[in-house]
């Protein structure tokens, strides 16, 4: 398939401008690029339909630039905002800039020798003009009737509570400007964004063809939505963000295996380089047989996999493992550690297991898993109470330091979900 053939198959082309004439142009070696502004030191998934999609066009032999808003992000941009972006400083914008680089590197190909993926940062060519002459060379070119037009201006005019600021209206502007100076610096000829992007892209389109007299073309990426109405990349703990210091690897793999199985296939499609033979294979048998969340487990691992490498993946793979009552043999500290994320902590002073050690009774008590000693002891003696994974029938038990995963760590667990990680300090 060409580029735009797998892009249709996998539902992945909302809009594009001459298609045919793109078509022909996609025959050769083509540079494109794709923007995304700093606001966070991390990328979300939210971010990886576009980038995922520069990378698509990058086995397909083409020429991609990923690029940093480091002027665009301290304006912000009103699309699909029905609110003003929080203004960052430049400083902000850097670290942000830096930190999401290394995320790239996982997505994008900055080695190959063939294509190498680039990564530009549009405060470059922004920041050294001056306001009057942004206005006379570049805002001239711009109706505000057309732009008042464009859907993402409109949207927040029409909310008169908060309206659209000076600052936002321009940012249409500077977009514009970047496809231009793209297209003059570095021979790039198209554009690709989220769905929300089209007129910001098509005013680029204009812009270039104004002021280079050259034609480049635009195209974009649906805006992905669950099923069941609830907003992609969103759970109740927040946004699920690329780097695991903000989103662990493992509750970042729980979030595709709980993926709405009206949406399996279709995010297969989206976020993953399976081939269609290996999606259409994995589709019948999801649908022979949903329960078994084949699907899921392949998405799961795929973007797992994509995102933090399989060594990580293996990681948050044992660590789920382990939360359904896998024994702990051989766990590493690292998976561990991603366990003490996701369920309930509790400390207490090591100097209490000395000795004989601390009645597991009193334990399950001060870990809040039990009300009182009385019912560990019926918990325990009826078969409910797993130390470490390993279930213990004996009210008398003790736990001591040799009890102490990692030196430090006993993991309780009443019933089959009810866990709490005691850390002894």
């Amino acid at each position: 398939m060409s580029i735009l053939d797998e892009l249709n198959w996998r539902g992945l082309v909302a809009d594009c401008t001459d298609t045919a004439e793109l078509t022909k142009r996609l025959a050769a070696p083509t540079t494109l690029y794709c923007g995304f502004d700093p606001t966070a030191d991390s990328l979300h998934v939210g971010n990886l339909v576009p980038l995922l999609g520069l990378r698509r066009f990058q086995l397909h032999g083409h020429h991609p630039i990923a690029l940093a808003g480091g002027a665009t992000g301290s304006i912000g941009d009103p699309s699909g905002k029905s609110a003003e972006r929080q203004l960052l400083t430049k400083d902000i914008l850097d670290h942000n800039i830096a930190s999401v680089k290394q995320q790239l590197a996982r997505l994008l190909d900055f080695e190959t020798k063939q294509n190498p993926a680039r990564l530009l940062d549009n405060a470059t060519w922004t920041a050294p003009i001056s306001f009057l002459d942004f206005l006379r060379d570049i805002g001239k070119h711009f109706s505000v009737n057309q732009m008042v037009a464009k859907e993402s201006v409109r949207a927040r005019m029409e909310d008169r509570e908060v309206g659209i600021s000076y600052t936002e209206f321009s940012y249409m502007l500077l977009q514009a400007f970047d496809f231009m100076v793209l297209r003059r610096e570095h021979g790039c000829e198209l554009q690709i964004g989220g769905s929300d992007q089209w007129g910001n892209i098509t005013a680029g389109i204009e812009l270039t063809r104004k002021k280079l007299g050259q034609h480049v073309f635009g195209l974009t990426l649906p805006l992905i939505t669950n099923t069941d109405g609830t907003k992609f990349g969103k759970t109740a703990a927040g946004a699920i963000w690329l780097d695991p210091k903000r989103t662990s690897v493992y509750r970042f793999y729980q979030f595709w295996i709980n993926t709405d199985d009206r949406d399996v296939l279709r995010y297969l499609k989206f976020f993953t380089f399976l081939a269609r033979e290996e999606i259409t294979a994995l589709e019948a048998k999801h649908t022979e047989n949903a329960g078994a969340r084949i699907a899921h487990k392949a998405l799961a691992k795929a973007a797992t996999d994509l995102v933090h490498g399989e060594p990580a993946t293996l990681e948050a793979l044992r660590a789920s493992e382990i939360l359904f009552g896998g024994n702990l043999d051989g766990i590493s500290e690292t998976t561990f550690n991603e366990i003490i994320g996701e369920v309930p902590t509790k400390e207490i002073e090591k100097a209490k297991l000395a000795g004989p050690g601390l009645p597991l009774v009193e334990l399950l008590v001060h870990s809040g898993l039990c009300p009182s000693k009385g019912q560990a002891r019926k918990d325990i003696e009826g078969g409910g109470v797993n130390l470490n994974n390993i279930r213990e029938p004996n009210a008398t038990r003790t736990v001591t330091p040799n009890d102490l995963l990692f030196g430090k760590h006993v993991l309780l667990r009443k019933g089959k979900k009810n866990y709490v990680v005691v850390t002894a300090s």
